[in-house]
């Protein structure tokens, strides 16, 4: 059975929490502006309290402000403690919001840089290379 008023009270919550701009918790996600709709996307995640979270390309096809308030998001979530696994093929993006940075090529891993020693030369560089470790070698490294 559906709990209507619970469902409202987390629908009113996300909508607090996360800055999403609607006319109230009724309006159809579809309607929202792309970044809403992504805002919309985090916040059912973020409700399951999930311990990691996996973003794949999250700010695709948004624009620069919504792109900026989502970053705002990621990073509180992290302060928060969520740990955040971050896919993109932005290298701007990448290098602005990790913490550590893995650069994977063909299934292996061709790079591994903490935030000081990711820049676009080494990440460019790791990104080109021909072979990497296997995944599975770094698996348990990846999230801390």
């Amino acid at each position: 059975m559906v709990d209507r008023p619970r469902e409202t009270a987390l629908a009113k919550d996300a909508i607090a929490r996360f800055a999403i701009r609607t006319r109230g918790p009724e309006q159809r996600v579809r309607q929202l502006s792309g970044g809403n709709q992504q805002k919309v996307v985090l916040a059912k995640w973020v409700a399951t309290e999930p311990r990691v979270l996996i973003m794949d390309e999250p700010t695709r096809g948004i624009d620069v402000g919504a792109k900026a308030e989502i970053h705002a998001l990621m990073s509180r979530l992290a302060s928060q403690g969520l740990a955040i696994l971050m896919i993109s093929s932005e290298l701007p993006e990448v290098l602005g919001m990790s913490d550590r940075v893995l650069v994977m090529r063909g299934g292996r891993i061709t790079g591994s840089f903490e935030r000081q020693e990711a820049t676009p030369d080494s990440v460019g560089a790791a990104m080109t290379a021909a072979r990497g470790r296997p995944l599975t070698e770094m698996a348990s490294g990846v999230v801390s």
